[in-house]
């Protein structure tokens, strides 16, 4: 900093500069944080919904006939 700016603006002390990079690094941890939870939350929801439509896959098959079966058991037959 130029001589002529160092009386209008009084450098920084040690401590002030700490707590800055203190204040930003908290800050920094808390958005890695969030952004973490918000991608753990969209992974619950989406094995959520993909197990619930397995669920439902299964249960419709467990309903339709067993073609494959006919075909095993007329071999062992």
């Amino acid at each position: 900093m130029p001589n002529e700016f160092r009386q209008i603006i009084p450098s920084p002390q040690p401590e002030e500069i700490e707590a800055t990079f203190a204040a930003i690094q908290t800050t920094s941890q808390f958005y890695r944080e969030v952004e973490t939870r918000q991608d753990h939350s969209r992974h619950c929801d989406w094995y959520y919904n993909t197990a619930q439509r397995h669920r439902q896959e299964l249960q419709q098959m467990r309903g339709e006939i067993n073609i494959m079966g006919w075909f095993r058991r007329g071999r062992h037959h």
